[in-house]
């Protein structure tokens, strides 16, 4: 069983990263989808609202399953759930440079895990949670962040932020 983790902060899940999650569920029988937690990182939504919001928005997705990891480096977390792959998504050039030397340094700590990349198509590879994030508040944000993420999290921030 080809098992696989995909870890962000998904704060909140966008479009971007569901296109991420449904490409890895081809390429995997299992895709575990983490979220990573920063103790010196802000975040919008709890761990418990993430974790929701995931749960939600991939519960038609029967291989997925979601977690969290607090502290631990993800090659770590991905030897310690039986993962052989790490998931990681290419959104630019600066984002290659940046995952190829984490795979590197992965490759040195846990030489059996395998880094695997997708680059999603040109309507999600400027989208992240922090670009959504700072789309809300001026007059219209409604109707532009729409498109960015799925359906039961735009209402999530429509009730977050007031509409």
């Amino acid at each position: 069983m080809r098992k696989a983790v995909y870890a962000g902060s998904f704060d909140p899940i966008t479009n971007g990263h569901l296109w991420m999650i449904k490409g890895g569920t081809r390429l995997f029988d299992r895709l575990v989808v983490a979220i990573g937690v920063n103790p010196d990182k802000k975040y919008t939504f709890s761990l418990d609202e993430r974790i929701e919001m995931l749960k939600h928005t991939t519960r038609d997705i029967s291989n997925v399953k979601v977690d969290s990891s607090e502290n631990k480096y993800l090659v770590n977390y991905a030897e310690s759930i039986g993962a052989e792959y790490i998931l990681r998504g290419i959104r630019s050039a600066k984002d290659y440079e940046y995952e190829r030397d984490m795979r590197n340094v992965n490759g040195d700590l846990i030489p059996g895990i395998t880094t695997v990349f997708l680059i999603p198509p040109r309507e999600f590879s400027e989208i992240s949670s922090s670009f959504v994030k700072g789309l809300i508040g001026p007059e219209g944000w409604e109707e532009i962040i729409k498109r960015y993420v799925p359906e039961s999290v735009y209402k999530i921030l429509l009730e977050k932020y007031g509409r």
